[in-house]
C-alpha cells in the first residue's frame, strides 16, 4: 500500500491540461480561466463626480462662504460643453464627467443655491468626490489571472472591461462506470439480492462541482466480455472512473478483465480508511481512476483524488484538498498503520473556537453518516490517542461535496 499523498501525486503527474475555448462572458460562470483577462478600456474613462452636487475649481471653495455663478449643468453620459472658469461652477451628478476647469465637488447638502448663485458652506478640500480616470483599471491591465474559477463578481468586471468573450479550460469529460450483478438504477425494480446503484449519481455531482462533464456509461454486470464491452464507451474521455471491482475478490474483475484490453497499472491499494482499494492506470489513451464499490469510500476518494485530478485538467488555482484546523470534540484512540478520514461534525465551542467531533460508527457503508458530515478529521498512519480539546486537522465538506 502506498501513502495517499503519493497516491495523489502520481495521478497529479499523469493528468493532461486542457485546451482554451472562448466563450460568450454570459456563459462563462463557473468556469476556470485560461487566458489573461485583459481591460480594453479605461474605467472610469475620465475624472466623474462620485456625487450630485457642483463641479468647481478646488481653490474657489477653500474657505466657507465662496460664492460662485452656475453656468450649466451635467449628468450622466452627458459632458458640459466649454471650460468653466474661476468663479464659476456647473451643477453635475452622479456619474457625469467633470468639465475642463474643474476638480472638485462641492456636494448639494453643502450648496445655499439662488438662482445662479451657489454658495458653499463648508471649506471644501481640491478632489473631494471626485473619481479619477482610470481609478478602476486602465486599458491594457490584466484584470483576471489564469487558473480562477470565474464567479458572478468577475462576470461583472469583464463586462466593466469590454471583454465579451473569454478563455476558458475545455471541461474534462468523465465516464463513469459502475459494475457489478447486484446494482440497479435508482426506481428501477430490485431482485431480492440487488441495491440501488447511489455511486454514479453522486460522482457525477462531485465531477460537475469540480468543473467537469461527467458521462455515465451505464452498469457493467460481473461478466468479462460485459465489462470489457462498457469500458470501450469511454473512448473519447478524459478519464474513465470505474466504481467498484477494484478490489481482489472473484468477482472484482476490473483489474483482470482491463489488463487483457491494455490497461498499464500505475498501482493500487492506498494505505488509507475508507478507501483501500483504489487503482491507478491508462487505458488506451484515457487515464484510468478505479474507486472503490463502497459508496462512502467511492465518494471520500472522490474528494482526495478524482477531484484534484480534475482541477489539474483544468489548470486551476485550487488542486489539493483544503486542510484546516480544529480542536477536537471527543476522544479518539490511536490509530494504526492506515490514514483515516474520520465523517465529523463541524461546530463552535463556548469560545467561539471550530470543533470537529467523528461520529461514533464510521462504518463506511452508512451514506446517512456522510450525508450529515461536515466535515473529514484527518488521522495519520500510527497517530497516538488524542484528546478531546486537542487540535486536529480535518477538510471540509461544504461546497465540495
Amino acid at each position: 500500500m502506498i501513502p495517499v499523498i503519493e497516491a495523489r501525486q502520481r495521478i497529479l503527474a499523469q493528468m493532461p491540461l486542457m485546451p482554451a475555448e472562448w466563450v460568450s462572458i454570459a456563459e462563462a460562470d463557473g468556469r476556470v480561466l485560461a487566458e489573461p483577462a485583459i481591460a480594453q478600456r479605461t474605467q472610469p474613462p475620465a475624472d466623474l463626480s462620485a456625487m450630485d452636487g457642483y463641479a468647481v475649481l478646488g481653490a474657489d471653495v477653500a474657505r466657507p462662504g465662496a460664492s460662485l455663478t452656475r453656468v450649466g449643468e451635467a449628468a450622466a453620459g452627458h459632458a458640459h460643453a466649454g471650460v468653466v472658469k474661476p468663479g464659476e461652477c456647473v451643477r453635475i451628478f452622479t456619474g457625469a464627467p467633470l468639465p475642463p476647469g474643474t476638480d472638485t465637488i462641492l456636494i448639494q447638502e453643502d450648496a445655499d443655491v439662488s438662482g445662479d448663485r451657489v454658495t458653499a458652506r463648508e471649506a471644501v478640500r481640491t478632489g473631494t468626490y471626485v473619481r479619477r480616470a482610470g481609478l478602476d483599471f486602465r486599458t491594457g491591465e490584466t484584470g483576471l489571472e489564469p487558473g480562477r474559477d470565474l464567479n458572478p463578481r468577475d462576470l461583472g468586471l469583464l463586462a466593466a472591461m469590454n471583454v465579451p468573450w473569454v478563455g476558458v479550460r475545455r471541461r474534462p469529460r468523465i465516464a463513469l462506470l459502475s459494475t457489478g450483478d447486484e446494482l440497479v438504477r435508482p426506481g428501477e425494480a430490485l431482485g431480492p439480492n440487488q441495491i440501488v446503484s447511489s455511486n454514479a449519481i453522486s460522482l457525477a455531482a462531485l465531477v460537475r462541482r469540480a468543473g467537469a462533464e461527467p458521462v455515465d456509461i451505464g452498469i457493467a454486470p460481473d461478466r468479462p466480455e460485459a465489462l470489457a464491452e462498457a469500458a470501450s464507451r469511454a473512448a473519447g474521455c478524459d478519464m474513465l472512473v470505474t466504481l467498484g471491482g477494484a478490489s481482489v475478490g472473484d468477482h472484482d474483475l476490473v483489474q483482470d478483465v482491463l489488463a487483457d484490453e491494455g490497461l498499464a497499472l500505475d498501482f493500487w491499494r492506498i494505505a488509507m480508511r475508507p478507501g483501500k482499494p483504489l487503482m491507478f492506470g491508462r487505458f488506451g489513451d484515457v487515464r484510468l481512476l478505479g474507486l472503490p464499490g463502497n459508496p462512502v469510500s467511492a465518494v471520500v476518494c472522490g474528494l482526495l483524488f478524482l477531484r484534484p485530478a480534475i482541477r489539474q485538467m483544468l489548470g486551476a488555482d485550487d488542486i489539493e484538498p483544503q486542510v484546516r484546523t480544529a480542536r477536537l470534540g471527543r476522544d479518539l484512540p490511536e490509530n494504526d498503520r492506515r490514514e483515516d478520514y474520520l465523517r465529523s461534525k463541524l461546530g463552535i465551542d463556548a469560545e467561539g473556537t471550530a470543533t470537529v467531533t467523528p461520529f461514533d460508527r464510521q462504518d463506511s457503508s452508512m451514506l446517512h453518516v456522510l450525508s450529515r458530515a461536515g466535515a473529514l478529521a484527518i488521522r495519520a498512519p500510527h497517530a497516538p490517542a488524542l484528546a478531546a480539546g486537542s487540535p486536529v486537522s480535518f477538510i471540509p465538506l461544504t461546497g465540495m461535496i
